[in-house]
């Protein structure tokens, strides 16, 4: 990861203290090995790994973090550092994680998991510092003025992006803004601050974490239509008026029932084409239960063509499953009877979809200038 300014000595010291603490565990443990497997026609290196593929690239392959499993799951900590470039924490740096009680900070928990990315030396994506949901209950249940709302929001990301400064090189700085529609989402930041509060979010993260690339990110914006034509026409206003504005975040939580996004590479490439980074950011395929070895094709097929879509274009620079493991997967608890989201089943062993995934990388199908983004390998 990036060197720390002499500002920010006293929280790599931190981390150095934590890596001595969580990080033992997946040190210990052996690597498993890689297995080999032919996928369309291809070969898959015995020897591959998702991140190493990825650093030919200059892409970050990722997941999605949890901070339990990743002090108490060796093998789920082994994978993790072995696969993958980048980590997301889930929650831990979501605000009622960091301040279930006003003026009470516990940062513990997204500490442990900065020290094992710096240990396996993988990137951490920051996620998130604005979000209408997740907010602790004595925000949302205080009676404070429009003005109070917008000193405890500029407060809070000031303090969270402080924190890590230097730590982060992906920042979700305002998470989900808009409706389907195109449509701004009524939120409490919108009722209190209105629109601007999102130009504003930007410039506050910027100026607790300057080097940090800064994001907008929402789902349903895959494919062409009202809503990812908002968020078009946001980032090019944002860029106009000169607000700090890196990237774009594609989640990218899937149905295989409903088919492929439509104009998927196009429209990560017209975003690019504006200058800013592009990323997949909550890869995820669910499929109707139960299991079958068709579904379980369709599904290698579907995170192919995102990986596809992600080499061909350039700015692409992460992708992020959300979760690596069905063992851990949001899906169940919240679309009934679907699930097997992921590219490893309930037991860690990789499915058809990490084979297809680590062939797109080996064998991509179209051309991509490299654009290395520090991967410490």
């Amino acid at each position: 990861m990036r060197t720390h300014d002499p500002a920010d000595r006293s929280v790599t010291s931190r981390r150095r203290w934590l890596l001595s603490a969580a990080g033992l565990l997946a040190v210990a443990v052996a690597l498993l090995p890689a297995q080999a497997a032919f996928a369309n026609g291809s070969r898959v290196d015995r020897d591959a790994t998702l991140r190493g593929e990825g650093r030919e690239l200059g892409i970050q392959i990722g997941s999605a973090v949890a901070a339990t499993p990743l002090a108490g799951n060796a093998t789920y900590a082994q994978i993790l550092g072995q696969q993958f470039s980048s980590i997301t924490p889930e929650n831990e740096m979501k605000w009622a994680s960091i301040e279930k009680t006003q003026g009470v900070l516990d940062f513990s928990a997204a500490d442990a998991e900065v020290a094992f990315a710096e240990q396996h030396h993988m990137l951490v994506r920051g996620h998130n510092l604005v979000w209408h949901s997740q907010l602790p209950a004595w925000l949302t249940s205080g009676t404070f003025t429009n003005a109070q709302l917008t000193d405890l929001l500029r407060q809070h990301i000031m303090t969270e992006a402080g924190h890590f400064r230097g730590d982060i090189f992906q920042w979700d700085v305002v998470n989900e803004p808009f409706n389907d529609d195109g449509t701004l989402r009524s939120t409490i930041w919108l009722n209190a601050i209105g629109p601007s509060y999102i130009a504003d979010a930007l410039r506050w993260a910027h100026r607790a974490d300057p080097r940090a690339k800064l994001f907008l990110n929402d789902f349903n914006i895959e494919g062409i239509g009202p809503k990812s034509d908002a968020m078009f026409a946001l980032v090019k206003s944002l860029k106009a008026q000169g607000v700090p504005i890196g990237g774009v975040g594609f989640e990218t939580h899937l149905g295989l029932q409903f088919g492929f996004p439509n104009q998927f590479q196009a429209n990560m490439q017209r975003f690019a084409d504006l200058g800013l980074d592009v990323s997949v950011t909550e890869l995820d395929a669910r499929m109707i239960l139960p299991v079958t070895p068709a579904l379980l094709q369709q599904q290698a097929d579907t995170y192919r063509q995102v990986m596809n879509a992600c080499v061909a274009v350039t700015r692409c620079v992460d992708l992020t499953v959300w979760e690596y493991t069905d063992k851990l997967s949001w899906i169940p608890g919240f679309f009934k009877n679907q699930g097997a989201a992921d590219i490893y089943d309930e037991n860690f062993a990789p499915k058809p979809a990490f084979f297809s995934t680590l062939d797109a990388l080996s064998n991509p199908v179209s051309k991509r200038h490299h654009r290395s983004r520090g991967d410490g390998d």
